[in-house]
C-alpha cells in the first residue's frame, strides 16, 4: 500500500513538473513595465484588415485571421539602433493574450512536420528581452517547411537586417498568402501557407522606396531577386491594401511596378 502511495505521489509530482515545464513562461512574462508605445510601427503605414481583429504589441502589429488561426499580416519597424547580436534565451510560445479570438496553441504545431515560423523575426529583437520574447507569441508564427524556414526564408530576414544597416529604419510587412483548399494541422486546423510575402519600405514621403516578395514554402536555391513583384500583385492574391492610407499617387507609383534600383543585394 505504501508503494503504491509512493508511485501515486512520484506521479503527480511529474504531472506538475510537465506543467510547469510547458507554462513558466506566462504572459507577464512579456509584459512590458516601461512600455510607452512609441516603436509601434506608424498608423499611417498599417494595411488594411480583412478581418478587423488588428492588435498592437510594443514592437510590432497584427491582424489575425481566425478561420485561419495566423496574422494575414504582421507589420513593425526595424531601426538600425536595434540591430544587435545579443543572445537570448528562447522562451516558450504562448497564446497572445490581446487577440479576442484567441490565438492558435502552439501544441497543434506539434508532429504535424513544419516548424512554427516566426513573421517577425525574433532575430529583428535581440536588443531587448522583452522585445525577444514578444516574438514569441503564437500569433506572430504559421506554419513553415523547415528547410523553407532555414534557408530562403532565413536569406531574406538577413538581407532585410543589412538593408536596414545600410540604409536605415524600415518597415517590414509580412505574412502568409491565407487562401481556399490549404493544408491544416492540429486540433485547431491551422492552415499552412503555399506561399509567403514580404514587403519592404525605406525612405520617407516621396523619397519611399519598396520592394514586395512572394515565396513558394519551399526551399530554393534562386537569387532573392527572383522572388520580386508588383505590390499590386500580393494585393491581389491577400485582398489586402497595403498603403491603404497613403494619397493614390504615392501607391501608384510604388504599387504598380517592380523597381530594385535603389537596393543592393
Amino acid at each position: 500500500m505504501k508503494r503504491k502511495t509512493l508511485y501515486a505521489i512520484l506521479f503527480a509530482l511529474c504531472l506538475i513538473g510537465f506543467w510547469l515545464f510547458e507554462n513558466f513562461y506566462t504572459p507577464a512574462t512579456y509584459s512590458n513595465p516601461n512600455s510607452s508605445g512609441e516603436d509601434v510601427i506608424e498608423m499611417d503605414f498599417l494595411p488594411s484588415s480583412t478581418t478587423g481583429e488588428v492588435v498592437h504589441h510594443e514592437f510590432f502589429s497584427l491582424s489575425y485571421n481566425e478561420p485561419y488561426e495566423q496574422a494575414e499580416w504582421v507589420a513593425y519597424e526595424l531601426k538600425k539602433s536595434q540591430l544587435t547580436y545579443d543572445d537570448r534565451k528562447r522562451p516558450y510560445f504562448i497564446e497572445d493574450p490581446l487577440v479576442p479570438t484567441k490565438s492558435a496553441d502552439w501544441r497543434n504545431y506539434r508532429g504535424s512536420g513544419y516548424d512554427r515560423g516566426h513573421l517577425c523575426p525574433a532575430g529583428d529583437r535581440r536588443f531587448s528581452e522583452f522585445a525577444y520574447n514578444e516574438t514569441f507569441y503564437t500569433s506572430n508564427i504559421s506554419p513553415q517547411d523547415k528547410d523553407f524556414n532555414a534557408g530562403v526564408w532565413n536569406r531574406l530576414e538577413q538581407q532585410v537586417r543589412r538593408w536596414c544597416k545600410k540604409y536605415g529604419d524600415l518597415i517590414i510587412i509580412t505574412g502568409g498568402v491565407l487562401e481556399e483548399g490549404l493544408e491544416e494541422i492540429g486540433e485547431e486546423d491551422v492552415d499552412v501557407p503555399r506561399y509567403f510575402y514580404k514587403i519592404v519600405l525605406k525612405g520617407d514621403g516621396n523619397a519611399a522606396q519598396t520592394l514586395a516578395f512572394l515565396m513558394p514554402a519551399t526551399e530554393s536555391n534562386a537569387p532573392l531577386q527572383s522572388f520580386l513583384v508588383p505590390i499590386d500583385t500580393l494585393e491581389e492574391r491577400t485582398g489586402i491594401d497595403f498603403f491603404q492610407k497613403q494619397p493614390k499617387a504615392w501607391q501608384e507609383e510604388r504599387e504598380q511596378n517592380v523597381d530594385a534600383s535603389g537596393w543592393k543585394f
